[in-house]
């Protein structure tokens, strides 16, 4: 501010001078470390040692605790080995994670990586952060914040993308004549990466319900990934149409489960083809029984070390461009693209078992091959 009358000269000398005098014991007091603290840090995440892991839920997959949370919890130790890593899981709750993340916050958390209940939601936990000046990483799943640090993920409109090839590729198998009625039960619609999803089948599908070759009967979101309420769509979408349903996109290995269970009560599994995702054990075994025709294999591993390497990276204060290779993702309810990671995923389905996920060691041999139906055609794998 300008001072332009001469009667305030007096009082802009006093205020200067004062400044002049606090700058200077300021200067002396840095120079004596003895006595006084240093300015702290203003690079967010920098000598960070205390991260927070914050994980949305086990209900719809069991992914969430038995592979992600060891992964990342692991991996950030490994790659800083004096870290300490606060771990939650907000078991489906928007509410609780946000009370998670300020605990977590108010315990030093100086890095957050977060997997969101809701992508909208968790906005919030962002400016929380932020106004502590700590860096957030979203993790699998995108959060809407501009204020966003990093995104780490798949290429999920890729994986939607497999799944629909799958399906393009294979119905043939399961329509007969004109009985060719699809019915599309996707994930959570507050979760983004299904929304993705579902993009990416509608891109690989749309020309066949175009011209006909497939007919789409019912399609809905299923609210938080609930698998139970994905049985009851299944229910309704068989109810609808006279049992009369080829093909049944589901969007991941929990929903597709019970949709599975629908079909039995009806004696139509095995007789539909039914899509999932996440590689999970019991998505391997309904594939080995015929109930299910694939999955979407993600190893979590690409997906927590790059996570690993950010928060790492961010608390050595070293550059992350070499871990990003200059990829970005729009948040697409805000403005600025996102400094993002986004690994590959790969179709499972009986014919290559044995080369991804126990190659991998994603999923163990006695793990799938335990409580199999007498008569399953394991392909080799459980002889």
């Amino acid at each position: 501010m300008e001072f332009t009358k001469k009667r305030h000269s007096g009082r802009a000398l006093l205020v200067t001078g004062g400044l002049v005098l606090s700058l200077a014991l300021t200067a002396c007091g840095s120079a004596n470390n003895d006595n006084t603290t240093t300015t702290a840090n203003t690079t967010p995440g920098k000598d960070c040692k205390k991260v927070g892991v914050l994980l949305p839920e086990t209900d719809s997959s069991a992914r969430w605790d038995s592979k992600d949370r060891p992964a990342l919890t692991d991996g950030i130790k490994a790659k800083l080995p004096d870290a300490t890593v606060l771990y939650n899981n907000a078991q489906g709750s928007a509410t609780t994670q946000q009370t998670q993340a300020e605990a977590d916050l108010a315990n030093g958390a100086c890095i957050l990586v977060v997997a969101p209940v809701d992508g909208d939601a968790s906005a919030a936990i962002v400016a929380s952060a932020k106004a502590k000046n700590v860096p957030v990483i979203a993790y699998d799943r995108l959060i809407y914040s501009d204020d966003l640090s990093y995104y780490v993920s798949f290429d999920n409109e890729g994986v939607g993308k497999l799944q629909g090839q799958y399906i393009a590729e294979h119905y043939k198998d399961f329509v007969k004549g004109n009985n060719n009625n699809t019915v599309m039960i996707n994930g959570g619609q507050t979760d983004n990466n299904a929304l993705l999803f579902e993009k990416g089948a509608h891109e690989t599908l749309q020309p066949l319900f175009d011209n006909k070759s497939l007919n789409l009967v019912y399609s809905t979101f299923t609210d938080k990934w609930d698998n139970a309420k994905a049985q009851t769509e299944m229910e309704g979408a068989l109810t609808a149409n006279a049992n009369n349903v080829q093909i049944a996109y589901v969007a991941n290995d929990g929903m597709a489960g019970t949709v599975i269970a629908a079909l039995k009560a009806h004696n139509l599994n095995g007789k539909v083809l039914v899509t999932g995702q996440d590689a999970t054990v019991s998505g391997i075994q309904n594939i080995l029984t015929g109930d299910q025709a694939m999955t979407v294999y993600k190893n979590i591993s690409k997906e927590s070390s790059s996570t690993a390497d950010l928060v790492a990276a961010i608390s050595k204060g070293t550059d992350t461009a070499s871990i990003t290779n200059g990829l970005t993702v729009k948040n697409p309810k805000g403005s600025k693209a996102i400094a993002s990671v986004l690994a590959q995923a790969v179709i499972v389905d009986k014919s290559n078992i044995i080369d991804t996920v126990l190659k991998d060691g994603f999923v163990t041999k006695a793990d799938i091959c335990k409580n199999l139906p007498a008569g399953t055609d394991t392909k080799g794998i459980c002889s």
